[in-house]
């Protein structure tokens, strides 16, 4: 008997919503879909591994990222929004609006890498100690959440506005290191 996986992994949608020039998900989005994505294999390699504790671990890391996607999309429309109103030239409140609204479009890609961090650190966990079989799901895990890391970290320095070494740029390259050694440790 053939399984049919299409309503189950009906993405369509989001992926024509990512594409589309007038929709405000972008990158940030994507990153945290991949992330969560990359999380819901570790859940699978867990529970198939009799691990429950890391497949709940990575279970709340995966609606943790769902969460964001959306959160993301709506920070990078604030930010645009703002930077065009800032093009208008000078206005105290106006400045002040511009640099809350790149703050958090900054902070939630940070939120993304440092997620990303955690489920690359679980599936790496997975690929060295779950079931022989589902081993390869877990390194697989790994290296999408590594990636979506490396992704946001990305966006926290161009949306910063601010040189290299502000603290969050350093907090999200640290994340995505750890995302990255976690990888290469099962890769």
């Amino acid at each position: 008997m053939e399984q049919s996986f299409e309503h189950e992994l009906d993405l369509r949608h989001t992926l024509e919503s990512l594409a589309a020039p007038s929709s405000a998900p972008a990158g940030g989005s994507a990153a945290a879909l991949c992330g969560a994505l990359a999380a819901a294999v570790t859940v699978k390699v867990a529970r198939l591994s009799g691990q429950d504790g890391l497949a709940a671990q990575a279970a709340a890391l995966g609606a943790r990222l769902a969460d964001l996607a959306p959160s993301d999309a709506l920070a990078f429309a604030a930010a645009r929004s703002a930077l065009s109103s800032a093009s208008e030239g000078g206005d105290e409140r106006r400045d002040f609006a511009l640099g809350r609204a790149l703050d958090r479009s900054s902070a939630i890609p940070l939120e993304i890498a440092e997620a990303c961090a955690d489920v690359a650190a679980l599936a790496g966990e997975l690929a060295r100690t779950g079931q022989d079989d589902s081993r390869p799901d877990a390194a697989v895990a790994a290296a999408l959440a590594a990636a979506a890391a490396h992704a946001a970290v990305r966006l926290v320095e161009v949306n910063l506005a601010v040189g290299s070494d502000d603290a969050r740029a350093r907090r999200a390259r640290a994340a995505a290191q750890t995302a990255s050694d976690a990888a290469q440790l099962v890769l």
